[in-house]
């Protein structure tokens, strides 16, 4: 099963500042009858961070569960178009109306159409989206994506009925974390796959809206995160990475009612029968401890990758966007890290222009870049986030100047990562062999630890004894920056 997906921690591109919020298949010409099917079909398309990605994939699991419906590429053909949206950036909510406009003349054409709209901005909006889009179906937020099926039959039954006065065609509310208990079994696509392990933060970052959105903190319970990775194990998954907006902070009840935290979660995790490889995201510093630290000592299925968000090389900044640590902390974390795997490859989050950001918080940013040495990073000049605290401060920095800060600050980090892919010629990596090549038919093509795409040559006939195995590669060539080619030396697991 696959989805349309934007997410912004795969592009690396030069100006990252202006996001397209929304990326699915481009739209054809909507056909005036949709195409006789007796399988329901649905078009998704996913906005946002990996959280998302996980529920988009969910969102299709209930309804292939309830009603017995695939997915669909061609929206010529869907019966439900699903958005699944995310509030990250300033002007989200208008990005999504735009993208319901075109929806709209597709159901203009086609009443039976089915449209629904989920996620971040579905929680912020809630009843205004159907007021604004009233061909909109059924609104319903990240925590009743389980009510899907529920839903979809009611608006169904109302069809004919004015959205206005229509009943129960709209939940986002915030049911703790019923949802996971009302999942099917997971279906798997390919060796890797996403667990999601708690809901919601409870730190309240200034910029940020995932409390308001996702809600407080809450964790899944130790047994159901190792039930579903014990099927997806079942099933040929050999990488996990398990997800959280505060995935560090994990305090899951065991079956004793004693709390399992998070250091302890990856010890198990790595007990699971099929299991090679372990990552998690996202992180954050005030939960980085040091019984999380020395699990990188002891277990080696964790990736020699962290993605540990600082935001600002600024204690300044840090303070005014309530992160509650310093930037010393942060560095001495990375430092223990390194001491224990020296070959760590390390990115991170950060704000540019944040409100008061001056030339002195802004260079500190950028030498912390260059002392800590990011393989990659996720850098966005600020935008409000509708109803945090940092949206009503004072913002006296020109936005020519947030960009002229942010373009310099991604030469760094860019240099960066282009000179560690070249420094991976000539050294082994560790790879996770999931495909054949598409343009390279003779090659097979996996993920290094350290997230660079390999590729390396093998006999066409004996290729699907590779696939799903961990391997070592010796690395020969630079291919581009998140990409390198290598020859197989050995089958590893």
């Amino acid at each position: 099963m696959s989805v349309s997906v934007f997410d912004p921690r795969i592009e690396t591109a030069p100006n990252t500042s202006a996001v397209n919020a929304l990326v699915a298949p481009p739209l054809e010409p909507a056909s005036a009858e949709a195409p006789v099917s007796m399988t329901k079909k649905v078009f998704i398309t996913t906005q946002g961070c990996q959280m998302n990605v996980y529920d988009s994939s969910k969102m299709l699991d209930v309804l292939g569960d309830s009603h017995g419906m695939e997915v669909t590429h061609n929206i010529d053909e869907a019966d439900v178009l699903l958005m699944n949206t995310c509030s990250i950036r300033e002007k989200a909510q208008e990005k999504v109306f735009s993208e319901l406009g075109r929806w709209r003349k597709l159901k203009e054409k086609r009443p039976d159409l089915v449209i629904g709209v989920g996620g971040c901005v579905a929680s912020q909006e809630g009843d205004n989206i159907q007021k604004r889009a009233p061909y909109v179906d059924m609104v319903f937020g990240p925590q009743t994506l389980h009510r899907l099926p529920e839903l979809y039959d009611q608006s169904n039954e109302q069809r004919d009925i004015a959205p206005k006065n229509r009943i129960g065609t709209i939940d986002i509310s915030f049911p703790s974390i019923e949802k996971f208990d009302f999942l099917p079994e997971p279906r798997v696509e390919g060796y890797k796959a996403f667990v999601s392990i708690m809901e919601g933060c409870s730190k309240y970052c200034s910029f940020c809206v995932v409390p308001y959105t996702r809600g407080e903190e809450l964790s899944r319970p130790l047994d159901d995160v190792l039930a579903e990775i014990d099927s997806l194990a079942a099933q040929g998954i050999r990488e996990i990475n398990l997800l959280g907006q505060n995935v560090n902070g994990y305090r899951g009840e065991k079956d004793d009612s004693s709390i399992c935290r998070f250091a302890e979660l990856l010890h198990y995790v790595s007990h699971v029968d099929g299991i090679e490889r372990i990552r998690y995201t996202t992180s954050h510093p005030l939960e980085f401890t040091d019984d999380i630290i020395d699990a990188y000592a002891q277990l080696p299925q964790l990736v020699s990758h962290l993605h540990l968000p600082v935001q600002s090389g600024s204690n300044a900044i840090l303070a005014a966007m309530k992160r509650n640590h310093t930037i010393d902390v942060y560095i001495n974390q990375i430092n223990k890290l390194r001491t224990i795997r020296p070959d760590i490859y390390l990115s991170s989050d950060f704000i540019i222009g944040f409100p008061g950001e001056t030339d002195e918080d802004y260079q500190q940013t950028l030498q912390l870049a260059k002392d800590l040495d990011f393989d990659h990073s996720y850098s966005f000049i600020y935008s409000k986030r509708p109803g945090t605290p940092a949206a009503e401060l004072p913002d006296d920095v020109s936005f020519i100047t947030k960009k002229q800060r942010l373009a310099e600050f991604q030469k760094v980090i860019i240099d960066s990562t282009l000179q560690k892919s070249h420094d991976m010629v000539g050294t082994t990596a560790r790879v996770l062999v999931e495909q054949v090549a598409n343009r390279h038919p003779d090659c097979l093509i996996g993920t290094a630890d350290n997230t660079r795409t390999v590729m390396f040559e093998y006999d066409p006939e004996k290729m699907d004894e590779l696939l799903g195995k961990i391997v070592s590669v010796r690395i020969t060539n630079f291919v581009s920056p998140h990409m390198v080619k290598g020859e197989l030396l050995d089958i590893l697991a």
